[in-house]
């Protein structure tokens, strides 16, 4: 059976689950109190960052990719600016490694 499931994996359906990873969104408040609906899909860690986590939002009207660390807390999310450039660095280095095969 040569029948492929049309999202250009070349797997037959029998032989091939896929799993939709649906992007999830969140209204993000900028310091001049606009706010921008993003998407995103969970936390990642870093090699060589200890103990902290990062995330990407990806807002839904550009293409741009906004990279912070962010802690979970009683209230919900809180978003901090990277403030090294070397973590900058780091962080914008292992979401393109994660996230960029997923793309494809």
């Amino acid at each position: 059976m040569s029948d492929t499931c049309g999202c250009g994996c070349g797997h037959d359906h029998d032989d091939h689950v896929h799993e939709e990873m649906e992007m999830e969104t969140l209204t993000l408040t900028l310091d001049d109190d606009r706010e921008m609906e993003c998407g995103f899909r969970g936390g990642f860690a870093v090699d060589g960052i200890a103990d902290k986590e990062y995330i990407a939002l990806l807002p839904l009207e550009d293409e741009t990719v906004l990279l912070y660390e962010y802690k979970e807390n009683e209230d919900g999310i809180e978003l901090l600016n990277i403030e090294s450039d070397d973590d900058f660095e780091k962080v914008s280095n292992t979401f393109y490694d994660l996230f960029d095969d997923e793309d494809e």
